[in-house]
């Protein structure tokens, strides 16, 4: 996984590119999100890897998927992927075109875990101080885990701030036993 995280990069990083350059990165968001869908399925992913069927039967199948104002753009980028045995990697090379995207239109999808289901008041406090402390559009998305017996943990990309009260006990044990 971590290999086809990496092949993925650099091909994210063209894709978005083009699309921002082209006005087009909805259209390519939303391409890219159904391919990836496709890709993932195990029966076309078994056969978007069989030998016996042409890279440009592979592409053709692929495009033809899509709504007919993006298959141009779209099956180059496709034909590439194809030339270069990475179509596998579209789930992957989505998920970096979503990162990008979310960094180009700063905003972070924050994940907020509570002891207890949070109301839109408290959400929207979260949200503002979030944003301030970001600098960002923030998205949040709320799961409820009872185990934290209170407090937060949040989660926005590769920061966690864990405010809870179980992160708080484990942390004080810790220093106690130190």
């Amino acid at each position: 996984m971590a290999e086809l995280l990496t092949v993925a990069r650099p091909y994210a990083k063209a894709a978005f590119e083009y699309a921002r350059d082209h006005e087009a990165i909805d259209s390519w968001s939303q391409a890219l999100s159904f391919l990836s869908a496709a890709v993932a399925n195990s029966d076309f992913r078994r056969l978007m890897g069989s030998p016996k069927l042409e890279n440009d039967k592979k592409v053709e199948l692929l495009s033809d998927m899509l709504p007919e104002q993006q298959n141009d753009d779209l099956s180059r980028f496709l034909d590439t992927l194809a030339d270069q045995g990475r179509l596998t990697a579209l789930p992957f090379i989505a998920e970096q075109f979503e990162y990008l995207r979310a960094e180009h239109e700063q905003r972070v999808e924050v994940t907020v875990t509570s002891a207890y289901e949070l109301d839109g008041e408290q959400q929207t406090k979260l949200a503002d101080a979030l944003k301030k402390r970001l600098n960002r559009e923030i998205s949040i998305t709320t799961q409820v885990d009872k185990s934290l017996i209170g407090g937060v943990i949040l989660r926005a990309g590769d920061t966690v701030i864990d405010g809870s009260v179980r992160g708080r006990l484990n942390r004080l044990s810790e220093a106690l036993t130190a």
